[in-house]
């Protein structure tokens, strides 16, 4: 709890980190208490079927469907800020374990790892996803572990590189002399380390998960309707964009929030750890 304090105070020291950490809260206390705030039902539909703009009964406007647009994107990120939340745990949690792990043996293990990694990059990973999805459905767990899979590949590169930075200090060095085992090492003298890098990475790691969530929305691989969704949202009321744009405007605003809050936040707490989030390095 006092290094997440601390955290938090770093970040809200500067004006865009107070910013975007503002942004970040809203959204999350939004996620928790909008299915009380709403004013209508996400899926009751008014008497009036079709486009009605923003009024005081609607103040966002309805959809095709007599659906108020303002209850529905207020709902529409609750899901994906729960899946991408999970499934950026499990990226970084995995790829920053395996690419310690990579970093620190050498050797045999090390070129194993990353050769495998290797043939997951050379491939685009949205075919991958959206292979994985509809195969096995658009479950809620299997978005997290597919989306945790893929995002977590990228995370073992860098920790790799964060652990090559590491392992020959003298404090590891140390620890080898005093015949201390592999994961004593690793989570008692890398892990701590190469903490700072890799919650910077889960900052990044969130916000791309956020886009590639709803993309796969977007294209009907996502949240299944009637469940109010963002991408979902803006995927429906697309084509009457022209005529009615509040239906796409407002989700639309709604992630795009969320995304950039959550990259000042991870420029601020790069900035307070010393990280460069360019280069990943330490300035």
């Amino acid at each position: 709890m006092t290094s997440l304090k601390l955290i938090l105070t770093a970040i809200g020291s500067s004006r865009s980190g107070l910013l975007g950490l503002s942004m970040v809260g809203l959204h999350l206390l939004f996620a928790l208490t909008s299915p009380w705030l709403v004013p209508y039902s996400f899926d009751s539909q008014s008497e009036i079927i079709g486009h009605i703009g923003p009024s005081f009964q609607h103040w966002g406007g309805l959809d095709t469907l007599g659906r108020d647009v303002l209850t529905r994107t207020m709902l529409g990120g609750r899901q994906a800020i729960l899946i991408t939340l999970l499934g950026t745990l499990l990226a970084v949690s995995w790829g920053g374990f395996f690419g310690i792990v990579a970093g620190y043996s050498g050797g045999r293990v090390d070129e194993a790892i990353m050769r495998c990694i290797d043939i997951f990059l050379a491939v685009p990973f949205m075919i991958f996803l959206l292979l994985i999805i509809a195969t096995y459905g658009n479950d809620p767990d299997v978005m997290i572990l597919t989306l945790g899979f893929f995002y977590g590949i990228g995370v073992v590169r860098l920790a790799r590189a964060a652990t090559l930075e590491v392992v020959v200090k003298d404090y590891v060095l140390s620890a080898k002399a005093r015949g201390e085992g592999i994961y004593s090492i690793i989570f008692r003298e890398i892990l701590p380390n190469v903490r700072d890098v890799l919650l910077v990475e889960a900052a990044m790691r969130w916000s791309w998960m956020l886009l590639a969530f709803s993309a796969l929305s977007f294209l009907g691989f996502g949240i299944t309707p009637p469940t109010p969704d963002w991408g979902l949202m803006i995927a429906s009321a697309r084509i009457y964009l022209p005529l009615a744009p509040w239906p796409v405007l407002l989700p639309m605003i709604a992630l795009s929030s969320l995304i950039i809050g959550i990259n000042l936040t991870a420029d601020a707490l790069a900035k307070s750890l010393g990280l460069d989030r360019i280069t990943r390095t330490v300035i």
